[in-house]
């Protein structure tokens, strides 16, 4: 497990007990005991990186489904705009040899 140590909190005013306005906003994702990549799970509040992993674990892993947690900070995600999304997945429309439906499966392969 590792973390950022050169952020340090002041637990008195940001600590478990703090107000949620008061504590940071951590993405949470978890890879299930049965799958390969993390998934997003939820978000949680919490002072540092070290407690948002203890909050994710106690919300979203009481029953043991997870075999790894990370936590992000959600003000480090960036992600696309709306209006990018032509740019970003469009092109590949003109590119119909990587989705080959034109293809006849066999009927002993047509689960694919």
């Amino acid at each position: 497990m590792s973390y950022d140590t050169t952020h340090t909190s002041n637990t008195s005013s940001t600590g478990a007990n703090a107000h949620p306005d008061q504590l940071g906003l951590w993405e949470v994702f978890v890879r299930p005991s049965m799958g390969l990549e993390h998934k997003h799970f939820g978000s949680v509040h919490a002072s540092d990186a070290q407690h948002a992993l203890q909050v994710a674990r106690d919300v979203y892993t009481r029953r043991m489904e997870g075999v790894s947690i990370w936590v992000v900070p959600s003000n480090h995600i960036t992600a696309s705009a709306p209006a990018d999304k032509a740019a970003l997945f469009d092109p590949a429309s003109d590119k119909i040899y990587r989705h080959p439906t034109f293809y006849k499966l066999p009927a002993s392969v047509d689960h694919m």
